[in-house]
């Protein structure tokens, strides 16, 4: 069986993720009523979106979760490359 590389799964999910998260953070600045649907449609249409005030919006604390959510997608890719490869024996 081929093996997936671990590293370029992280890498990928990390960047994608990292891309979303720009993406949704744009929108929530300039175009609030689409951010609003868009993230409120994950959770069913439930009104989660309400949840975030304007200071969650701050570039620093954009900058400071860019970071985490980035780190954490890349672990988590790392991990879903390794598991993969034990169980596809």
């Amino acid at each position: 069986m081929q093996k997936l590389n671990k590293k370029a799964i992280a890498n990928s999910l990390a960047f994608t993720t990292g891309i979303l998260y720009l993406i949704l953070y744009i929108l929530a600045l300039v175009a609030p009523p689409i951010f609003n649907f868009i993230f409120d449609s994950q959770f069913l249409g439930a009104n989660i979106s309400s949840l975030i005030s304007e200071s969650q919006l701050s570039f620093g604390t954009f900058i400071i979760t860019l970071i985490v959510v980035v780190i954490t997608a890349w672990i988590a890719g790392y991990i879903w490359g390794a598991l993969y490869n034990k169980f596809n024996k």
